[in-house]
């Protein structure tokens, strides 16, 4: 969308036909696929509006629609299920879980999840609840902090951050995963029409007498895409660049909140810790990735000039 309207981001004629053929464009493509949502409504009405309102609200949303790409991408994925391409790996990664971090309890191995299930109490529910209520929001708090503070930066992180969910993406499809609260109300059979589930997040709903956690695992794109956990891939990257940009104290925040996820995920029954490392990895990857692709490439490098003049 960057290149539409050019470095000055002009309304005219030419840019007011590209936005709308792109709107256009994207509903009639979403309703093939994945079938008409409000969602897509909402998406179309931000994006415009803010590109209509005035030069800092277009520039902001031109920025970030790296993340919108992110989301159509993710929101797609519901129209082509991981489990068509591979077999979904179901008891084998839940016995691999329990012999690499099995826990004895009573004369039983239990994995993590399981341990961790008899072990629950009203706070950690609560500041479990709390800790996932941030995987996307922290991010995209960042991002805005870093758009407003240092262009480059902002960009480097954004890109960087759609790069991990690509190569997550990859492994989701390349091994599709079931997560733990799958076998204990499912068992070990695979079963293709499972719908997401709140699992051990529940918890934290019925404290509050709210369906927050249900009402968002309701969207889930796809139940079986549990390795690599990207939820405990975004703390990483908000922290990485948290330290390069020198944030100070604010970085500590950055870790509590990354160590909350990662408990979490295995807490809520949502991720086991393989999922949680896989996820690690995959977020050191990607940052490996981008700083050699910056530090190497001069075409993505006039690609990053190009994109920073739109939305300086």
């Amino acid at each position: 969308m960057a290149n539409a309207v050019g470095d000055d981001i002009r309304i005219n004629t030419k840019s007011i036909s590209i936005i709308t053929g792109i709107s256009i464009a994207y509903l009639l493509l979403s309703y093939f696929l994945v079938g008409f949502k409000t969602d897509q409504l909402i998406l179309l009405g931000i994006f415009n509006i803010l590109f209509y309102a005035s030069v800092i609200t277009r520039k902001f949303i031109l920025g970030f629609s790296i993340f919108i790409v992110y989301w159509i991408i993710f929101d797609y994925m519901k129209a082509f299920p991981n489990y068509n391409y591979n077999d979904v790996a179901v008891g084998g990664l839940y016995n691999a879980e329990k012999n690499l971090f099995g826990i004895q309890f009573h004369g039983s191995i239990l994995t993590p999840n399981e341990y961790l299930r008899l072990k629950g109490t009203n706070f950690l529910d609560v500041m479990a609840g709390l800790f996932y209520l941030c995987w996307i929001p922290v991010p995209l708090a960042f991002a805005a902090f870093l758009f407003f503070k240092n262009k480059r930066q902002f960009l480097y992180f954004s890109i960087t951050f759609v790069l991990v969910n690509m190569l997550g993406f990859i492994v989701y499809y390349a091994y599709p995963a079931a997560p733990p609260w799958y076998i204990q109300f499912h068992g070990f059979n695979f079963h293709p029409l499972t719908q997401g589930n709140t699992a051990g997040l529940a918890r934290f709903d019925k404290f509050f007498n709210i369906s927050l956690f249900k009402s968002i695992y309701s969207k889930g794109s796809n139940v079986f895409a549990a390795m690599p956990s990207l939820h405990s891939s975004y703390p990483v990257i908000v922290l990485y660049y948290g330290i390069k940009n020198r944030l100070g104290l604010i970085n500590w925040f950055f870790g509590v909140v990354m160590l909350g996820i990662w408990f979490t995920a295995v807490y809520a029954s949502h991720h086991y810790v393989l999922d949680v490392l896989a996820g690690i990895v995959c977020a050191a990857l990607g940052i490996i990735l981008f700083n050699w692709a910056q530090s190497a490439s001069v075409y993505f490098n006039k690609f990053l000039n190009r994109y920073e003049s739109v939305i300086q």
